[in-house]
This record gives structure tokens, C-alpha cells and sequence, in this order.
């Protein structure tokens, strides 16, 4: 259990990382309070009561202070991220002491766990611009989405940004396997089938296969795991945290995991080959998709005939056009060759994402039409 104190406000280090203050004599509560920086991936600086080292109260992002040595503190000078942590939820008394030491909040034992991880962890990783974050889905099945989310991945990382790429679709086959990594070291989504609140960004990123100066985060090759909607929502979460480009490629089918990656979602793409059949399949898909991501555009794949054109099929399916896709004739080619979807920067695939990520990228996290 938490309660406010002064209204939220940001910290005055929020955006850099740093080392968390503990101060505390109270060996059972320190030892509780090591196990929740552990837990958001932190190492706190201790204080056994007395502060040690010069300069330590004033330097520190955030510090925890127990509820035993909050009196011995209090003429400390007055600064935001003060956390006063106690355990009994009828020591009234807090409150005066929490007041005299200038606390943000007051974080009672074992209620408050959760949140405190969420706040040691926003210290370890830093609070900056969250990724910005595109969804990928198939207007049908072979409508090319995953090829299009590994070209736009491995376009963002080749201009140097920090990019995540996400397989939401437990069907697809694999985006290792696209990207020619299924040999590759790190974890897949069943090692993150059972994640619950906080995943901590940084252990995510690293933890992941890198290929082609990206990180991915595909299936195995083993039986069928289903991923619960908490797993999802955390995992992405973590992702997003890191900044930089996240893209996600999704399912037709919108299951609850998926309504959760939607809900994270800042723009979609619904790709759609120009054909009749495909784009009454694609309406369907574009009906329940829309219902939870808010922003949602045609990618139409060519060739596009006079009759059928780019322009007519996003206005067939009520949907903003973020361009035509042309084919790229020699693709399987460069696969079986090594090279990646979009890792040719001269290539039709590559150019088109060049320019998308130029137009989404343009303010630095907005999307523009």
C-alpha cells in the first residue's frame, strides 16, 4: 500500500540512471529492500543509518529511507525521490515523520512491492522518450507482414537507432528464421511466457538473439506456448522503455495477447497485396484490428494495375494509405543468399522503409501522416 504525501512529480534525475540510497538499520527490511532493487535489476547504495559517504543524500536518483532512521534524517535538506518505507499500516505516526522528512510518499511492507519495483526500476533503466513503436499485420495469409517488419527493423538499426523486433504471431514460421538466426544464442518467448508486472528493459534487450545489429524476439522451434496477455503487456512494456524502434509483428486473429500488444502500439500497417479477394479479406481484418489500435494504415503491395490502384484500395478499406509497397523480384534470391528483408538499402523493400522511417522518425517519435 502506497499513499501521497505531496502531489507526483518528477524527479529531479529522472532521465539518468543512478545507483538508488537505502538507509536503513533494520536488517530484515534492508534485506527486503536488496531482494526489490535486485528484482528491477538496481544496486542500491547502503547506509546503515548514518550517511557515509559525502554527498550521497543530494546525488542519489531516488532513496529509500526506513522508517527507523527517518527521524535522525530530518534535517537533511529537502529534495524530491524520497521514499519513506515502513510495515505497520496502523502506525499513524508515519505521517508526522514522513512529514518532517520531507518524503514524497510513504511505502508500507509487503503491500507496496510491486510499486517500489516499478520506481527502483524506472531509476535503473532511466526515464526517457519510450520507443516508438509500429505493429505490422497481413491483410491476409501471405500478404508479406513479416517480411515487412524485418525489412523495417533492420532498416532502423542499419541508420543506427536502437531497435527491438518483436514476433507476436506464434504462427508465422519464426522472424529468426527470416532474418537467418534460428541457430542464434538467446532467449524466445516461452522463457517469457510466465512474466508478470516489471520486466526490467535492460535484461530484455540483452538477453535476446542480435542479428544484423538488431534485437529479436522470435519462437523456438519446440511445441506451441501460449502467451499470457500479462506476459505480453510486460515484455512490450520493457521493450518500448529502451527507445528508440520497436516493431511488432502481429496476428490477423486478435486474441487477448494481441489486444495487448495493440493497446502499445503508436502506428499500424496493414499490408494488402492489390487484389479484389485480398482486400475483402483485409477489410475484415482492418474492422477488428481498429477497434483497439487507434491509428491504423493501408501498405499496399504491387504491382497495382489501372483499375485496382494503391489510392483505391486505402479508400476500399476506409484506411489511411502509408504508401505502395513495389515488388522486389530478386528477394528469395538474397534470402537463400544470407541477406536479410531490407538489407539491401537500393532495393525496392529498402527504399520503402527508408522513407517510412524518414516520415514517422521526422520530430523524433511523432508520426506523421
Amino acid at each position: 500500500m502506497t499513499a501521497s504525501i505531496t502531489p507526483e512529480r518528477p524527479s529531479a534525475a529522472e532521465g539518468q540512471r543512478g545507483r538508488p540510497l537505502i538507509v536503513t538499520e533494520d536488517e530484515e527490511l534492508l534485506d527486503d529492500l536488496l531482494r526489490l532493487c535486485a528484482t528491477a535489476g538496481a544496486e542500491p547504495e547502503v547506509a546503515h543509518g548514518a550517511l557515509t559517504r559525502r554527498g550521497s543524500w543530494e546525488a542519489a536518483p531516488l532513496i529509500l529511507v526506513g522508517d527507523d532512521s527517518a527521524a535522525r534524517l530530518c534535517d537533511r535538506a529537502r529534495r524530491e525521490g524520497v521514499l519513506l518505507i515502513g510495515r505497520d499500516l496502523d502506525d499513524h505516526g508515519i505521517w508526522r515523520r514522513a512529514v518532517a522528512l520531507g518524503a514524497d510518499n510513504v511505502a508500507f511492507l509487503p503491500d507496496a512491492e510491486t510499486w517500489l519495483v516499478d520506481r527502483i526500476a524506472d531509476v535503473a533503466e532511466g526515464v526517457g522518450r519510450q520507443a516508438l513503436t509500429i505493429g505490422v499485420i497481413g491483410g491476409r495469409g501471405g500478404a508479406g507482414a513479416s517480411t515487412l517488419a524485418c525489412a523495417l527493423a533492420v532498416t532502423a538499426a542499419r541508420s543506427g537507432r536502437r531497435t527491438m523486433l518483436i514476433d507476436g504471431d506464434p504462427l508465422g514460421g519464426g522472424l529468426d528464421v527470416l532474418l537467418g538466426g534460428e541457430g542464434a544464442q538467446g532467449l524466445r518467448w516461452p522463457a517469457f511466457a510466465e512474466s508478470r508486472g516489471r520486466v526490467a528493459g535492460s535484461a530484455l534487450e540483452e538477453s535476446l538473439p542480435e542479428l544484423h545489429s538488431l534485437r529479436v524476439l522470435s519462437w523456438d522451434r519446440g511445441d506451441s506456448v501460449v502467451i499470457p496477455p500479462s506476459a505480453m503487456r510486460a515484455v512490450l512494456a520493457a521493450a518500448r522503455r529502451r527507445g528508440g524502434v520497436v516493431v511488432v509483428d502481429l496476428p490477423r486473429r486478435v486474441d487477448d495477447a494481441a489486444a495487448e500488444a495493440l493497446a502499445q502500439i503508436d502506428l499500424g500497417l496493414l499490408v494488402v497485396p492489390a487484389e479484389l479477394r485480398a482486400v475483402a479479406a483485409a477489410h475484415r481484418v482492418a474492422s477488428t484490428v481498429g477497434m483497439v489500435l487507434r491509428d491504423l494504415r493501408a501498405v499496399v503491395r504491387g504491382p497495382c494495375g489501372p483499375e485496382l490502384g494503391d489510392e483505391e484500395i486505402a479508400g476500399l478499406l476506409g484506411l489511411p494509405l502509408a504508401g505502395e509497397l513495389p515488388p522486389e523480384p530478386g528477394l528469395a534470391d538474397a534470402f537463400a543468399g544470407g541477406e536479410p528483408p531490407g538489407g539491401s538499402p537500393r532495393g525496392p523493400l529498402g527504399r520503402f522503409c527508408a522513407e517510412f522511417w524518414a516520415r514517422a522518425l521526422a520530430d523524433e517519435g511523432g508520426v506523421t501522416a
